[in-house]
């Protein structure tokens, strides 16, 4: 049983909407996806989405609200990903299941009425790091793939690396420091792949790779009263100074999980709305 538990919000999907949860194979058995398809005539541009949850917590329960009003506001079909989650598979499970997730719909793109020229990844919180570590490892094996990245307020970096966000918001509103520190834990227990004392690693630490360039371009949502605010605005930064189009913006006064999790407040419809005229943006080429 897991020590913590997410707010799940729910609702009757849109009259504009369908929702269909199907298995999918990965590289060690299968996983479940929940596939969100507007009702208008397909192929459709579609967006990868991994939840949050500290690789421990999270489902496609605690996102189904979000990935409605998203593909129901943008029009865009989303693909939430149920990603196996650590303790019981440690990192790099996560990682891998969502790579392979995303070259499942890639080339089952015809049979999905997904376009394959227009995909995105994007993610919450341990969901946005998995969609910044997933563009970057197709940025190495297929660059043309992703056409762009949704990263909200996203785990860029290891607890250790300890910006003053972590320690301004330790106590949290939403998430705290203590929190981080046994998700991490939990995480990379276990890990074949990480050497001991090993605290940064490519497929979970995007902020410590020294190349971010070619990248596709980023959208980049970070909240005020959030231990991790300081990682993704820095992500964000970096992404930026390597020449990769960026949209940073610092919801101020907002706590951790604003989208993925906290239900239809206010500045989660604003939330909506900026990735829905982000992506619009992207089809059309131009600046917001």
């Amino acid at each position: 049983m897991r020590a913590l538990s997410f707010l799940v919000w729910r609702r009757k999907a849109p009259d504009n909407l369908q929702v269909v949860d199907q298995t999918i194979p990965v590289r060690d058995g299968q996983i479940a996806v929940r596939m969100y398809t507007p009702d208008l005539q397909g192929p459709f541009p579609t967006i990868v989405y991994f939840h949050g949850g500290g690789f421990v917590l999270g489902s496609l329960e605690t996102v189904d609200g979000a990935c409605r009003d998203l593909c129901s506001s943008s029009g865009h079909g989303v693909i939430s990903v149920d990603y196996r989650l650590a303790p019981e598979a440690p990192f790099p499970a996560a990682p891998n299941d969502c790579l392979d997730a995303l070259n499942w719909v890639h080339h089952n793109a015809q049979s999905l009425a997904v376009d394959a020229s227009r995909l995105y990844v994007a993610g919450d919180s341990a969901g946005g790091n998995l969609a910044a570590v997933t563009a970057l490892q197709m940025r190495d094996s297929n660059p043309e793939l992703i056409r762009g990245q949704i990263l909200l307020y996203p785990v860029t970096h290891h607890y250790s690396y300890n910006t003053p966000s972590y320690s301004e918001n330790a106590k949290g509103q939403g998430l705290t420091r203590n929190m981080m520190v046994w998700f991490w834990d939990l995480y990379y227990g276990g890990s074949a792949a990480l050497a001991d004392g090993q605290w940064t690693h490519p497929l979970s630490t995007p902020l410590a790779v020294d190349n971010l360039a070619d990248l596709p371009p980023a959208l980049v949502l970070t909240a005020e009263l959030d231990p991790l605010r300081d990682e993704g605005v820095e992500y964000a930064e970096r992404l930026s100074s390597c020449g990769v189009p960026v949209q940073h913006t610092l919801y101020a006064c907002a706590q951790h999980g604003f989208i993925g999790t906290m239900g239809p407040t206010e500045t989660h419809r604003r939330g909506i709305k900026e990735i829905v005229r982000w992506l619009d943006s992207q089809q059309t080429g131009a600046a917001i």
